[in-house]
């Protein structure tokens, strides 16, 4: 593939990983609508269909559901990986296949899952350490083996997730940035509830939860609402006053 085939994949601004359809919509859906709204190029990238689970039918239903949630959130390009679901571990092959598309879509920023969720799927883990990979491996050179004449691509800025189910912060060198979502809350509540096979009636305080943590670290920011993100490493400005005050 040559660099010229290259620029037929449209670049995209930002790409979040997620393990499963609705891990990105549950941990950053907000987010990514509030930057489509300002003009950026957004991706998503689920690792794996998430079939099977419980009250779906099969994969094209659960598939169904994530191309509306990403409609929802005006997604510029959402791709779904065949790793297995439940089977998923990090690996060589699952690395490269993620690094691939960062070559093809040249992201500046990644987001993805930044730590174990207890009580929940280990794929979210295994999710991590592949995304983490995947991001050096996307920037490194003499590779044809595995990447063709796919170019290199750096990736400037690497942020974790968190999901709206875990404890509300973790320890991080780096902090903790929080993004106001007060305009795109319910838009990211709309995509979640696409996926009726994971939430159906019985599970609508799922819907609460979501709300209330977005309300929670947003109050905390001075926002209606917020979702937040951990730097991979600290970050610095050469403009103080622009930081702070936009």
């Amino acid at each position: 593939m040559t660099d010229t085939q290259v620029d037929n994949y449209e670049k995209l601004d930002v790409i979040a990983v997620g393990a499963h359809p609705d891990d990105v919509e549950i941990a950053c859906g907000g987010t990514l609508a509030s930057l489509v709204n300002r003009g950026y190029k957004v991706g998503i990238i689920d690792l794996t269909n998430g079939e099977p689970t419980p009250l779906s039918p099969g994969p094209a239903a659960r598939l169904k559901e994530a191309r509306k949630a990403a409609d929802i959130l005006k997604i510029t390009k959402r791709i779904t990986l065949d790793m297995p679901n439940r089977a998923l571990f990090d690996c060589f092959e699952h690395r490269v296949t993620l690094a691939r598309e960062f070559r093809k879509y040249r992201p500046s920023i990644v987001i993805g899952f930044g730590d174990k969720t207890p009580m929940a799927s280990p794929d979210h883990y295994q999710a991590m350490q592949i995304t983490d990979a995947a991001v050096f491996y996307s920037r490194l050179s003499k590779w044809p083996e595995h990447f063709g004449e796919l170019p290199r691509h750096t990736i400037s800025k690497h942020l974790y997730f968190r999901l709206a189910f875990e404890p509300m912060h973790h320890s991080s060198p780096g902090g903790h940035i929080t993004m106001d979502i007060s305009d795109t809350l319910e838009q990211k509540l709309e995509s979640v509830r696409c996926y009726q096979t994971q939430f159906p009636p019985e599970k609508a305080y799922v819907f609460d939860r979501v709300r209330a943590f977005a309300m929670q670290v947003g109050a905390e920011a001075g926002f209606q609402a917020g979702e937040i993100f951990y730097p991979t490493r600290p970050l610095g400005t050469t403009d103080l006053i622009q930081t702070l005050l936009g």
